[in-house]
């Protein structure tokens, strides 16, 4: 059975995002998309609009660089939804961050409308990003 295209679109804005490719970045998020972040740091809260989102992109990049790395367990997905699991590490100074993610994203006509970002230890995640 054929992968769904919306499984390869967010495999490949997971790999844009790790090269910093903001061109199809731009392509998959919706105009008016809404990014939910768990927990209470820096970057959590409910983001609204594409530019809001890709300012926390740009706060996640300048607090820890390029050491951001996702790996992608497994990609699952219909005509809505896509489901990632994975595992995100990062690193700034003394702290660093190791952790399982699920992200949920609700997609219409190829773009992401919605997304759901949440991770199995949400007290490291928040010492990282605090």
């Amino acid at each position: 059975m054929a992968e769904h295209p919306d499984i390869d679109r967010h495999r490949k804005g997971h790999a844009a995002f790790r090269s910093g490719d903001m061109e199809y970045l731009n392509e998959i998020f919706a105009e008016d998309t809404v990014w939910h972040w768990s927990g209470r740091n820096q970057i959590s809260g409910d983001h609204v609009g594409r530019d809001a989102v890709f300012a926390v992109f740009g706060k996640m990049a300048e607090l820890a660089g390029d050491s951001i790395e996702l790996e992608d367990h497994d990609l699952l997905g219909n005509d809505k939804h896509t489901v990632a699991l994975g595992t995100v590490r990062a690193s700034r100074g003394d702290k660093s961050l190791d952790v399982k993610f699920v992200e949920v994203c609700h997609w219409r006509d190829g773009k992401i409308v919605e997304e759901w970002f949440l991770v199995d230890d949400q007290a490291a995640q928040d010492e990282f990003w605090s």
